[in-house]
């Protein structure tokens, strides 16, 4: 007799159910009402396909963590062998080749400079992870007083509540700032705030200026910097020049403090490199990852450190080791997807192959560049962005991402803006003709939009 529960209606209604019993993330549930549910069947590849068939091409990956489709086979095939090996074992006190592998294999791409790695499930746990870290190697070192953050302007980094204490974006964090430990925060070197004369170079100097003020004003406080390198994503993607990084790099060595380099949306070849670090030169004290590492398969997240904080904790005193856990740490699943993930990588030359898809698609969106309707039309490897002009009235925002979105969802497109700007983080296979189907939707989504900016 089958005991298992089942759903009081049809799959038809899957998407009222949802409304039901599931709380969305992200998403005002009011509001959700108003606007149905894709209730979704299956993937294919870059393409989601709803319960009644209609395809739509996941050009946000997802939330940024789908880097090679939708039932990827290869990635299918390893999960399905490691399945029938070991599903989950605890990490403490017991080890496991998928996880010692991965371990091994992102050491290597920092060329071992980067090592020990820290597993946890999502972004803001391992962001939590490099924060206690960074605070508890510097007291193990006799630095106790060195408790102190900074992170920078309209950065995020998670929504756990020492992740929202270095994210600088309202929406998320003034509900719970009666609950937050402050962090300093300094300003953006987003290219978008050149002044006339000025270089991206010139906006990332000024900016690594005004850190340095601080670590000066700070001195023996600061335990580290935390930056979302090159592209800082629920900022509107806001692109800078690696010339920041390496500032932040030699300060940051200058004044004693660590360098923590969330990597978790722009890891994993985004931006153009593996790491983003990479196009910089420079190396972090910590760094976290997380999204793509799995393929978008699993939940997996992880800190690198640097010898130097391993060994921090290295001591027969339990106390003074790193005592933080998750039970499904190091899950051998999502591990095996992520050596999947680096075998594809690997195997399939993906950074280049990248580079040629992606100038093929900056030059489908080129009319962008010269739409008085858009401004800062921008890309750094596999993200596109570009911000829409519009009145200079409360709600306007948030109204053209709406319209934005609906228009886009109309046409076969899932594109979720962040207020004024519409951003474009495919998954790494588009052919050639999905690419400029995917930029001639999303040209004809925003100027229905902007029509209907101008009517109303």
């Amino acid at each position: 007799m089958d005991a298992s529960p089942r759903p009081p209606n049809g799959p038809g209604d899957l998407a009222a159910r949802s409304l039901r019993q599931v709380w969305h993330p992200c998403t005002q549930m009011k509001q959700q009402a108003k606007l149905p549910l894709v209730a979704l069947s299956h993937g294919e590849g870059p393409w989601l396909v709803d319960t009644g068939g209609e395809r739509y091409l996941d050009a946000i990956s997802s939330w940024w963590v789908n880097l090679f489709g939708h039932a990827n086979p290869r990635i299918n095939a390893a999960l399905i062998d490691q399945l029938g090996r070991l599903e989950h074992a605890m990490l403490a006190g017991f080890t496991h080749e998928p996880v010692v592998s991965l371990s091994e294999r992102l050491s290597a791409l920092t060329g071992g400079v980067l090592g020990h790695a820290f597993f946890a499930s999502d972004g803001a746990s391992a962001v939590e992870i490099a924060l206690k870290m960074s605070f508890h190697a510097w007291r193990n070192q006799g630095h106790s007083d060195k408790r102190e953050f900074v992170c920078v302007r309209n950065g995020y980094h998670g929504e756990t509540l020492g992740a929202l204490a270095v994210t600088d974006v309202a929406l998320f964090r003034d509900a719970y700032d009666p609950l937050l430990r402050h962090a300093h925060v300094v300003a953006s070197p987003d290219a978008r705030q050149a002044c006339d004369g000025e270089t991206a170079i010139d906006v990332a100097r000024r900016a690594a200026a005004e850190l340095d003020t601080l670590l000066t004003q700070r001195e023996g406080r600061i335990a580290a910097v935390i930056v979302e390198p090159l592209v800082q994503c629920a900022a509107g993607m806001a692109m800078h020049d690696p010339e920041y990084l390496r500032l932040v790099r030699a300060l940051c060595d200058k004044h004693g403090a660590h360098m923590i380099a969330d990597e978790i949306a722009v890891g994993c070849g985004r931006t153009g490199t593996f790491f983003a670090s990479e196009q910089a030169g420079i190396w972090p004290d910590l760094l976290t990852l997380s999204k793509g590492i799995s393929g978008g398969y699993l939940p997996l997240s992880l800190v690198l450190s640097r010898d130097a904080i391993y060994d921090a904790f290295y001591d027969d005193d339990t106390a003074r080791g790193f005592l933080h856990s998750h039970s499904y740490t190091g899950n051998p699943l999502a591990c095996r997807a992520a050596l999947a993930t680096l075998d594809i990588f690997a195997d399939d030359d993906v950074l280049a192959s990248n580079a040629v898809r992606a100038a093929r698609l900056t030059q489908a969106l080129a009319p962008l560049a010269d739409d008085p309707r858009a401004k800062h039309f921008r890309h750094r490897g596999m993200i596109w962005a570009f911000d829409a002009v519009l009145p200079d009235a409360p709600g306007a925002a948030g109204a053209f991402a709406k319209r934005f979105y609906t228009e886009a969802r109309a046409r076969g497109v899932l594109l979720r803006p962040i207020g004024a700007t519409v951003y474009l983080m495919p998954p790494y296979v588009l052919d050639d003709g999905t690419a400029d189907w995917l930029a001639t939707q999303t040209l004809a989504a925003f100027d229905a939009t902007m029509q209907q900016e101008v009517a109303a």
